[in-house]
């Protein structure tokens, strides 16, 4: 017989006290503060430190949510990758603007960014597939990202079928997928603090085109 579990999810609650946050320990750029978070995570050996949740909506409203990893950032923007006839590439091409959240929960912090996404070159896409394991390089063919399909057996045949295509190892890149950069109007860090008197730091973009730092209240 199988134990029955209780959910009161009412009283799941943690209380974060690790550290704080002071506008003194802020660097003035969002990129450099976020690249000094990121190495604290990979220091910490959080399971997937550059997965990261992307919010996306249509022009018809609809607002829907997934995982995706960070695989690039710099001055202009994060950058993630895609099947661009995808559910969420049809949704960006109607809506530009999106949004994206790193849940860092065992360090207590969060980081949302929200901005404006376009496609990258194929050059960057091409240098970035190029370095991809093989199997993701044939996986990128096989998959019609967000389709209905009958079986996984019908995945696992079309698997094989690109194998035996490129069994010399040069694998092309697909003209349907690519990359993606995020470029951010406002970025938030968020750091837990006791009695959920967290602090949250916002950087958004000033008239003269100058990042402004301030503090929003928990």
């Amino acid at each position: 017989m199988s134990e029955s579990i209780s959910l009161n999810i009412a009283d799941l609650r943690r209380e974060y006290a690790t550290r704080g946050l002071r506008r003194e320990d802020l660097a003035e750029n969002p990129v450099a503060q976020f690249r000094a978070w990121f190495k604290e995570a990979q220091a910490a050996e959080l399971l997937e430190p550059n997965a990261m949740s992307l919010a996306t909506a249509g022009a018809d409203g609809r607002v829907t949510a997934r995982m995706v990893l960070l695989k690039a950032f710099d001055e202009r923007g994060f950058v993630f990758f895609t099947n661009y006839d995808s559910a969420k590439a049809r949704q960006m091409a109607e809506n530009e603007r999106v949004a994206l959240l790193f849940p860092w929960l065992a360090l207590e912090r969060q980081v949302s960014v929200s901005g404006r996404v376009e496609k990258i070159s194929a050059a960057e896409s091409l240098a970035y597939f190029a370095s991809r394991p093989f199997g993701s390089r044939l996986g990128a063919w096989i998959s019609q990202q967000s389709r209905v399909i009958p079986s996984r057996k019908l995945l696992e045949l079309k698997f094989e079928e690109m194998r035996r295509k490129f069994a010399n190892g040069e694998v092309p890149l697909p003209g349907f997928w690519g990359g993606y950069r995020v470029a951010p109007l406002t970025v938030e860090f968020w750091q837990g603090a006791a009695s959920r008197l967290h602090d949250r730091f916002q950087y958004s973009r000033g008239a003269d085109g100058e990042w402004v730092i301030e503090r929003l209240s928990p």
